[in-house]
This record gives C-alpha cells, sequence and structure tokens, in this order.
C-alpha cells in the first residue's frame, strides 16, 4: 500500500474509472449481443433498431475514450455488415 498521500489518491481514482469503463465495455458488449440476437431470430427491423441502439452507445464509449475510433468503427461496420447481410 501506498504511503504518500498523492500515491494513494492515484490509486483510488484509477479503481474508479476502471470500474467505470467496465461498466461502458459491459453495456457495448450487451447491446453487441441483442443486435446478434436479433440476427438470430431473423427480424430484420428488430435487428436494425438493436444496430441503431448498439451504434449509439459504441459511439458513447468512445468519446469517453473507453475505446479508440478505430476499435469502435470496426466493431460498427461488422454489425452493420451482418445485419445487411441478412436474406
Amino acid at each position: 500500500m501506498a504511503n504518500i498521500k498523492s500515491a494513494k489518491k492515484r490509486i483510488l481514482v484509477s479503481r474508479t474509472r476502471a470500474d467505470r469503463n467496465k461498466a461502458i465495455r459491459s453495456g457495448v458488449k450487451t447491446a453487441i449481443k441483442k443486435v446478434y440476437a436479433a440476427i438470430e431470430t431473423g427480424d430484420k427491423e428488430a435487428a436494425k433498431a438493436e444496430l441503431n441502439a448498439a451504434t449509439k452507445t459504441i459511439e458513447m464509449a468512445t468519446s469517453k475514450g473507453v475505446y479508440h475510433k478505430n476499435n469502435a468503427a470496426r466493431k460498427v461496420s461488422r454489425l452493420s455488415k451482418a445485419v445487411n447481410g441478412m436474406a
């Protein structure tokens, strides 16, 4: 355990940010799973609605600095491709 006051604060701040980032990442994963679940059922309208929600969630996570912009773009691209590839 750190003895210096600033080091103790850094530990607390990093823990807080890690928890926040973990929650945001979890939300993104859930949104992505919902898109793939809608694709599995074959409901294109539901898949498009879930895609819009997932895209918003991913972009919000990117704006918070949780994901790099290229990583977010790749995730959105893959989801879009999966939805557009539905029969």
